[in-house]
C-alpha cells in the first residue's frame, strides 16, 4: 500500500482548491466547480471564499456570475446546506442528490406528506417559479393554489415558528432541479427554477461515480466515512459506493487506509498562506481534523469539534490561527491571531493576503497581529 504523507495531502489539496499563488484562477465557476460547491448559509464568507481563490477577483464579479452571467446557481448541495454550485455541473449534483438514500422523516406523522402529495407540491412548484421569482409567502399561495390547503398547514416546527407543510420538501425539490434561490428581495429570499440557468437540466447518467471521484480529487485522500459526513449519508452506503468504483487507489494516508484516485500526478509543493473565511470548504471538507487542526487550533479554531464557525489563518494547508474582520466605511479592519511563531515571510503574505480581502470587498484593509476576542459566527 503506497504511503501518503499529510505534506503530501496538502500540496494535493491546496492546488486544487486554488490555494497557492500558482493556482489561482480569475473564475468564479471554476472554482466552485473544483471545490464541489462553495458553502453560502452566509453569502458574504461565499464571496470571500471564491474571491481569495482568485488573482484579482472582486465580490461585484462573483456576484455577477452568480446574478447576471449565471454561471454559478444557489441552490441546496452536500448536507443540504445551501451552496453556490457551477451551473455546468447541475446534471451531476441533481441526480446523485436525488440517488442518496433516503432518510427517515423527522415530522411527526400528522406532519409528513404523503407520496402522491410530494409529487403535487413538486409539480406546483415547477410551475410556479418557472419564470418568477417568489418569497416563501408567495410561493406558499401558489403552492396551494395548484394542490390545496393542506400544503399550507402550519405544521413545521422552526425557529420558534411553523413552516409551512410544503417546506418540508424544499431540500428534495432543488434536488430534483425544480428549485433554486433568487436574488433577494430586500432582506427577503427569494426561489425560482434553475432552469433560467440551465434551460435544457437533465439529470446526469453515472453521477454518483464522478462525485466520488470529483471529492477524491478536491479531498482526498480519504475515507468512505469523510465522504458520507461531507455528503450527508450513512457510512455503510459509502463504503459499498467505494467498492464499486474502479479507478480508485487505496493508501496509507497518516496511518489509515484512505482511496484516492488512479494515476494523479503530485503537485509541486508551494508556500501558501490564506486567509479563510467562515464556512470554506477547504477547512470543513479535509480530513483527519485533528491533522488539520493540530495543536491548539483545535480549541481556538473547532465548536465542539465542527469546523467552519471560526475564520482561519492556513500555512501551508493547516491551520495555525485565527481572525476576524470588522467593517466601517471602507476600512476593513482585520486582525490575525497566529498560533505559531511566523516567519518574516509568513508575516509579510498574511499582509498581502488581509489587503487581498480588502480589495475583494472593496475597502482598505488595516491588519493587525493580536487576540481575536470575538466567538464564533461574530
Amino acid at each position: 500500500m503506497r504511503r501518503i504523507t499529510l505534506a503530501q495531502a496538502s500540496a494535493r489539496r491546496l492546488a486544487r482548491h486554488h490555494l497557492t499563488d500558482q493556482t489561482r484562477l480569475d473564475d468564479p465557476a471554476r472554482i466552485s466547480a473544483d471545490l464541489l460547491g462553495v458553502h453560502a448559509q452566509v453569502m458574504s464568507a461565499a464571496v470571500l471564499s471564491i474571491g481569495i481563490r482568485g488573482a484579482s477577483l472582486t465580490a461585484d464579479e462573483v456576484r455577477a456570475a452568480l446574478w447576471t452571467h449565471r454561471t454559478l446557481v444557489k441552490s441546496r448541495g452536500p448536507r443540504g446546506t445551501v451552496h453556490l454550485l457551477a451551473v455546468g455541473d447541475l446534471p451531476m449534483w441533481t441526480a446523485a442528490l436525488s440517488a442518496l438514500p433516503k432518510r427517515p422523516s423527522p415530522f411527526p406523522p400528522e406532519a409528513r406528506m404523503t407520496e402522491r402529495q410530494i409529487d403535487e407540491v413538486l409539480a406546483a412548484i415547477d410551475d410556479a417559479v418557472q419564470d418568477a421569482e417568489l418569497t416563501v409567502d408567495e410561493l406558499t399561495h401558489a403552492i396551494v393554489a395548484r394542490t390545496g390547503r393542506w400544503a399550507g398547514d402550519r405544521v413545521m416546527e422552526a425557529f420558534q415558528d411553523k413552516w409551512p407543510r410544503w417546506r418540508q420538501v424544499e431540500s428534495l425539490a432543488m434536488n430534483r432541479g425544480v428549485l433554486c434561490f433568487g436574488p433577494d428581495r430586500g432582506r427577503r429570499a427569494t426561489y425560482t427554477s434553475p432552469r433560467r440557468w440551465l434551460p435544457e437540466l437533465k439529470p446526469a447518467e453515472t453521477a454518483l461515480a464522478e462525485l466520488v471521484r470529483r471529492f477524491l480529487s478536491a479531498y482526498g485522500p480519504a475515507t468512505p466515512a469523510d465522504f458520507a459526513r461531507w455528503v450527508g449519508a450513512s457510512p455503510r452506503w459509502a463504503v459499498d459506493l467505494f467498492a464499486r468504483q474502479t479507478d480508485l487507489e487505496e493508501v496509507d494516508f497518516h496511518g489509515t487506509p484512505a482511496w484516492m484516485n488512479r494515476h494523479r500526478p503530485a503537485p509541486t509543493r508551494e508556500p501558501s498562506v490564506r486567509l479563510l473565511p467562515y464556512f470554506d470548504a477547504y477547512a470543513i471538507g479535509c480530513h483527519p481534523r485533528a491533522a488539520l487542526f493540530p495543536g491548539a487550533a483545535a480549541q481556538r479554531a473547532l465548536t465542539g469539534g465542527q469546523a467552519g464557525n471560526v475564520p482561519v489563518l492556513l500555512i501551508d494547508g493547516l491551520v495555525a490561527g485565527v481572525w476576524h474582520q470588522r467593517r466601517s466605511g471602507r476600512r476593513i479592519a482585520i486582525t490575525v491571531e497566529p498560533l505559531t511563531t511566523l516567519s518574516v515571510r509568513q508575516r509579510s503574505d498574511v499582509e498581502a493576503e488581509a489587503d487581498r480581502v480588502g480589495g475583494i470587498v472593496g475597502g482598505t484593509a488595516q491588519l493587525t497581529f493580536g487576540t481575536v476576542a470575538i466567538g464564533p459566527h461574530a
